[in-house]
């Protein structure tokens, strides 16, 4: 009786153990890899929030994004960052790294992470700071909508904003709205895009109409 009893209890610590391993696995969200072709040039963006399988709360968290222009040979319009990142709370994680972009090069950064999602949703919201002298305040947030269509395909929206303010001067530093609406196909996502960038403390307006393709790789 022992015995069996025995072999029943550590059946069932063994299944809750893989059970939990593939919750883990689950919520581990893809890298997320895009590209646009539009009126202006070639955007590239790369999103990537990951856990360490081994420390759960512990993950790296990084945007990389660049957008060309059609005629020029250099990258002037850059922005990418990548932080460590610790589980606060269910859905909340606080940053540490570094930020970096073509006018202040690379400085220390620091923030924290909000993510909701569902089948149908998903939302990330991170406000961040430069630690640095005359440092920029910054809340980069995206919204997704994708319900099913039928079987095969879903219906693809998402809005993402970027609003950055220099607290030593003052100033509007960078902000964006990009819209996207198109089908998703397993890993693959495509449809119409639209980059409304804006530049500096006059707001300096450049967009980008065309066309994308997003990958998740898994």
């Amino acid at each position: 009786m022992k015995k069996k009893s025995t072999i029943l209890i550590l059946f069932l610590i063994i299944s809750n153990f893989i059970k939990a391993q593939e919750a883990s696995k689950i919520q581990n969200p893809p890298v997320i890899m895009e590209g646009l072709v539009g009126s202006r040039g070639f955007s590239y963006q790369l999103v990537a929030d990951k856990k360490f399988q081994s420390i759960p709360r512990l993950g790296y968290y990084t945007v990389v994004n660049f957008q060309t222009d059609w005629g020029e040979s250099k990258i002037g319009d850059y922005m990418l960052q990548g932080h460590l990142t610790y589980t606060i709370l269910k859905g909340l994680n606080a940053e540490a790294g570094f930020f970096a972009n073509p006018v202040d090069g690379i400085r220390p950064s620091a923030g924290f992470i909000y993510t909701y999602a569902n089948s149908k949703v998903f939302v990330l919201a991170n406000p961040r700071v430069d630690i640095a002298k005359n440092p920029n305040a910054e809340l980069f947030a995206l919204a997704e909508y994708k319900p099913e269509l039928n079987e095969k395909l879903n219906l693809y929206t998402k809005i993402q904003g970027l609003y950055c303010h220099n607290l030593g001067y003052d100033f509007h530093s960078r902000s964006y709205v990009w819209l996207r609406a198109g089908l998703t196909f397993k890993e693959l996502t495509f449809g119409l895009a639209g980059n409304f960038d804006f530049y500096g403390p006059e707001k300096y307006n450049k967009n980008n109409l065309g066309v994308f393709l997003m990958v998740n790789l898994f």
